[in-house]
């Protein structure tokens, strides 16, 4: 069995637009006729420079290849090009694609891809998710309400999850760590006393941040949200900046959580070695399932925890889910229930009482519904998220809109 031809589809989710702007996802083929799907999360590009990216991984280092040498296929792209490190672009294009192999794996041995990676340890995946608007709510005006915040928790324990992720603490800008304004550390504690008083002890406080503090500001926000015993404190400054997270963990006793945007086991193990305990992979960057499996154990052997990263579609979730299956170290999984979420993959994949079961099916146990993926297209310029150039106002309030929310027309 040889991997015969690639294949790219950009997607537009529709309103609400969870998940970000659009979403890349990769159909392999095989000389055998087996297809297999993935999905790439990288956001550094555009979507018409990532097909291309794509296009050139796959053609470079895969096509003609057996889907079992994921190792091999693996170490050609990370050391293309005589560099041998970490690219977000190229290990985003070889993460989805590296997806698609283990789905046509598990296919053609008629098994699910989680019994390939050492077999089912957890038969029920704790989930969690965003807070996001309910119908009755102003989507602009959501973002900086903490009644509205918790009128969104109480929905998500009603109906059986035990932690919700929220992100009040300010803007994402293009200039590195900022000191938060006393506006955004007023906002965050009331953001966290109103859910706390809602929920009481019945889920856990996911505190997001996506890395936009210096180490000082940092600390001064998990001071502001400690009270309200937050289960972990998320990239709170920029990804790369390991010894600033170093300062930020020994200076609260909140565990502080990051991954989503790094790639390779070769900047996990540097955040282990920081003193991050709670990893946070998203596996269409990360390197591909086989490169979580190995970030995951090397977590492990530090006593740290696992929870894969979501904000993305559903194939790079079903790639999450197999990965959590099979590690001892699970801690969640990050999920976004969307109507073209669940169409998407024909409703393979459902959450239940906040938990999540493993798919039986062979492969990532989905069947993407193409017709569906292609008539969304995405045709705009954004990239998948984007930061914004302005710098954190001091003078008025910061009015962030969280994730890539779309207008209904």
């Amino acid at each position: 069995m040889k991997l015969d031809s690639c294949d790219v589809i950009v997607t537009a989710p529709p309103a609400p637009g969870w998940g970000g702007h659009y979403w890349i996802l990769v159909k392999l083929v095989t000389d055998t006729g087996v297809t297999g799907w993935g999905e790439c999360y990288a956001a550094s590009v555009g979507s018409e420079a990532m097909r291309a990216v794509i296009a050139d991984v796959f053609d470079r280092h895969m096509a003609g290849e057996n889907p079992e040498n994921i190792e091999l296929m693996f170490r050609r792209a990370y050391s293309s090009g005589f560099t041998q490190r970490p690219d977000l672009t190229v290990m985003g294009a070889f993460s989805g694609l590296e997806i698609a192999c283990w789905d046509i794996l598990g296919k053609d041995r008629d098994r699910p891809v989680w019994a390939m990676l050492g077999g089912k340890m957890n038969d029920r995946l704790r989930a969690y998710s965003y807070l996001y608007p309910l119908a009755r709510h102003p989507v602009a005006e959501f973002w900086s309400s903490p009644a509205m915040a918790a009128e969104s928790a109480v929905d998500l324990v009603s109906r059986g999850y035990t932690a919700v992720k929220f992100d009040p603490a300010g803007p994402y800008t293009i200039r590195g760590g900022h000191m938060p304004a006393l506006s955004d550390l007023d906002l965050s504690a009331r953001f966290c006393k109103a859910i706390r008083a809602a929920v009481g002890t019945k889920a856990d406080l996911l505190f997001g941040t996506h890395g936009q503090f210096t180490p000082d500001g940092a600390i001064r926000m998990a001071q502001a949200i400690a009270p309200y015993d937050p289960l972990w404190f998320e990239e709170p400054v920029p990804p790369d900046d390991l010894d600033a997270i170093a300062a930020v963990q020994a200076a609260t006793p909140i565990p502080v959580s990051a991954g989503e945007r790094l790639t390779t086991k070769a900047e996990f193990v540097a955040l282990l070695k920081a003193g991050v305990r709670i990893l946070q992979p998203a596996l269409g960057r990360a390197g591909g399932i086989w490169e979580g499996k190995k970030i995951a154990t090397l977590a492990e052997a530090h006593g740290a925890q696992i929870a894969p990263h979501l904000y993305a579609g559903p194939v790079e979730w079903a790639a999450n889910i197999h990965l959590a299956v099979s590690c001892p170290n699970l801690l969640m999984i990050e999920t976004i229930e969307t109507d073209f979420h669940t169409r998407l993959v024909k409703g393979a994949i459902t959450v239940e009482d906040g938990h999540v079961r493993p798919p039986e099916a062979p492969g990532l146990g989905i069947e993407v519904d193409e017709d569906l993926a292609r008539a969304h297209p995405y045709s705009g310029t954004a990239l998948h998220l984007q930061m914004q150039e302005a710098p954190c106002n001091y003078a008025e309030d910061n009015r962030f809109q969280g994730g890539a929310p779309r207008d209904p027309a």
